[in-house]
């Protein structure tokens, strides 16, 4: 393999690659007035993009939420276009954290990413989302609001973290791959739903379950939700999951696209070199904004809080469960360093 300078690694030749095939496509479709229209998209995404590639949330995490909540777009169209920005900003970050030798659980991605295929197919064949909108932002937020309650409990002092990675542990249980298997496959079903939930899931049951440490669960998640979001947005430019993709959406998608390319591999590079707790203090911080942005712009009705109180209790259940099923299944090892 032929050797770069340092400046120029493989895996920054990949980000100069899909900015050249940008600016070629770009200016042949003559679509640079896009910007004028769209230009709040670029901005979003260069925050949004950094959050996926340093944390267990993808892009569409945060786009999801700030196209629905903040500028009243379909969930349908956010939905596409997370697959499709992730599908640029997550591959990006995944190229990164494997040419950069990022600590990843491998065995973790191999046993998930079939599931996860699944779960993505068999939620694109419905026409349209399960949940009306507002009833989606709602069950979004909710659940992951479970999860980092969950996340700060096993975070307390004293607390430790008993395995580094699946693949540098003993063989795997029946049970462990069974279950790691339906939680991917439930994650790639609520990724073709909401944009975005296989790298949430699995990475809270590496983490809650399996005590994988934050900074091999995080890359390990943004693998995983660089394929399925790949998986997706092909599935969609099929005629898969409804409606062909709306001229906005694509719109949003070309004045985005060179921003995540960038964004995301600068977060999981710097993600790398974090404390653990830093990264865990970042991801509540978060899950909390996005909470409270949630509670403030959508309109409340008895059934809205009915299922917000509702998702996040038995998120709450179910991640704690899982939480006590990890501390007894796991065996004590050397914490990771803070």
């Amino acid at each position: 393999m032929p050797r770069f300078p340092r400046a120029l690694s493989w895996d920054i030749l990949f980000i100069l690659l899909i900015w050249l095939a940008w600016i070629v496509a770009m200016q042949l479709r003559d679509q640079w007035e896009l910007f004028g229209e769209n230009y709040f998209m670029s901005i979003t995404m260069a925050f949004g993009s950094f959050i996926a590639g340093s944390t267990s949330q993808g892009g569409g995490a945060v786009a999801f939420p700030v196209m629905t909540l903040a500028f009243q777009i379909p969930p349908p169209e956010a939905r596409d276009f997370s697959l499709m920005i992730q599908s640029v900003g997550m591959t990006s970050a995944a190229v990164t954290i494997l040419i950069r030798r990022i600590a990843i659980d491998h065995r973790a991605i191999a046993i998930a990413l079939p599931a996860g295929f699944l779960g993505v197919f068999v939620s694109l064949l419905f026409d349209r989302p399960l949940l009306a909108a507002d009833q989606s932002k709602l069950f979004f937020v909710s659940l992951w609001l479970a999860f980092g309650c969950a996340l700060f409990a096993i975070n307390r002092p004293g607390r430790s973290f008993r395995k580094m990675s699946l693949s540098a542990g003993a063989r795997l249980s029946f049970r462990q791959i069974v279950t790691l298997s339906l939680v991917a496959a439930l994650g790639g079903f609520v990724s073709g739903q909401v944009g975005n939930g296989i790298d949430v899931l699995v990475f809270s049951l590496l983490v809650l379950g399996f005590r994988i440490c934050e900074k091999v669960a995080t890359p390990t998640s943004v693998i995983l939700m660089a394929a399925i979001s790949l998986a997706g947005f092909l599935c969609r430019s099929l005629g898969l999951g409804g409606e062909p993709i709306a001229t906005s959406t694509w719109n949003y998608w070309w004045v985005a696209a060179p921003v995540v390319a960038l964004g995301a591999p600068l977060g999981a590079r710097l993600a790398a070199r974090w404390e653990r707790s830093a990264l865990v203090g970042l991801l509540l911080c978060l899950i909390a904004l996005q909470f409270v942005t949630a509670m403030v712009i959508v309109p409340l009705s008895g059934q809205h809080l009915l299922l917000t109180a509702g998702t996040f209790a038995l998120g709450l259940v179910l991640f704690f469960l899982v939480g006590r099923w990890g501390a007894r299944s796991t065996s004590p090892q050397k914490s990771p360093p803070r």
